[in-house]
């Protein structure tokens, strides 16, 4: 199969945009590089849909400016941007073959009807699909609805790929296979993709980078492990994962806490944080340790095969979440439990 991709980065530059007193973008400002899966990831109302309805020319910025590449398309109308948008609920004409409706934009492009069906066929064939051509949706499943939807998006050989919470209708174990699908399609074809979701998960598991958005403003952009290993606030060390908050001063000896000194490995600009230590980064010791080593009192174990989830009380009202992986430590509530963990996984933040 030959589809020829041009690989498009692309510059928000302080973008904007306001529904009457409401600010939806807030001066964004993000570099996304030529062929990356870059993720936009938030809660409900952080500005994450509308920073993508800018980027396919739905809806024009109150003020900033929208690159591709070295072409400023922010008043571009949306057919003229040579971008390919997935949709969430798919968008499929009912009444067209799974061939038509992968054609349909060439067809607005007014390619020849021949020409029209050998790049449908060639997309289809991209995303596993072509035996299904001359299927209408109605007969398909979500998955192969998802996968035509794609397909289409990619026909017309855009510069940019928009995905807008394109697996959320998909029942879970869907979403898994479809994750991976995607992420090899994007890498095969060297797109630029943006890729809009509240799914931690799915992009933790496929972006090469993301931005975590809050308010209508960008909070942290980084690689997943990046983001989930050194998060830049208690926002998104929270949103990104579990952890436990654990209210710190700094010392000579290190980060005192209520439950005792702990080292870390990362850089401190302030003498009181909140440190942000992830469940599964607590080790469960047969004895104290002597590095970062704390006690406890079992509160709660759940037993969930190849983990368990542990609650463990270690001063006062001060109660840790403990996953241990493989565990071999189910004692009962009330008993004593010894924890350590690594000065490179205690995370000082910000107060």
């Amino acid at each position: 199969m030959v589809l020829f991709i041009t690989m498009t980065a692309i510059r928000l530059q302080n973008l904007v945009k306001k529904f009457g007193q409401t600010v939806a973008v807030d001066g964004i400002d993000l570099d996304i590089d030529a062929g990356e899966l870059f993720f936009l990831l938030g809660p409900s109302g952080c500005g994450k849909t509308t920073l993508l309805r800018m980027l396919a020319g739905f809806i024009d910025p109150t003020q900033g400016i929208v690159m591709f590449g070295d072409k400023d398309v922010t008043h571009t109308p949306p057919n003229k941007r040579n971008s390919g948008m997935v949709f969430q609920s798919y968008a499929l004409w009912p009444h067209m073959t799974v061939a038509e409706n992968v054609a349909y934009g060439l067809m607005i492009r007014k390619v020849s009807a021949d020409e029209r069906r050998k790049k449908a066929l060639e997309a289809l064939a991209k995303v596993h699909m072509e035996q299904l051509a001359d299927r209408k949706p109605n007969e398909l499943s979500g998955g192969q609805q998802q996968r035509v939807a794609l397909a289409r998006a990619i026909v017309v050989e855009p510069d940019v790929l928009l995905l807008d919470e394109p697996l959320s209708n998909l029942d879970a174990k869907l979403r898994l296979e479809m994750r991976s699908e995607i992420r090899n399609i994007c890498t095969s074809l060297g797109i630029t993709t943006v890729y809009v979701t509240h799914d931690q998960k799915e992009a933790l598991s496929i972006a090469d980078r993301m931005a975590i958005l809050k308010d209508g403003k960008v909070q942290q952009v980084g690689t997943p492990s990046e983001i989930y290993q050194e998060p830049s606030s208690t926002f998104v060390a929270e949103f990104i994962g579990e952890t436990n908050f654990v209210q710190a001063s700094l010392t000579d000896q290190g980060l005192s806490t209520s439950f005792g000194i702990l080292n870390t490995s990362k850089q401190i600009d302030a003498t009181e944080a909140i440190c942000s230590i992830r469940p599964e980064a607590i080790a469960v010791c047969d004895s104290p340790a002597e590095l970062n080593g704390f006690s406890g009192t079992c509160v709660e174990t759940v037993y969930l095969g190849e983990v368990a989830q542990h609650k463990v009380q270690v001063n006062g009202d001060i109660v840790l979440r403990v996953m241990e992986v493989n565990p071999s430590h189910l004692g009962k509530i009330g008993d004593r439990m010894h924890l350590s963990v690594a000065p490179k996984d205690v995370v000082p933040l910000l107060v």
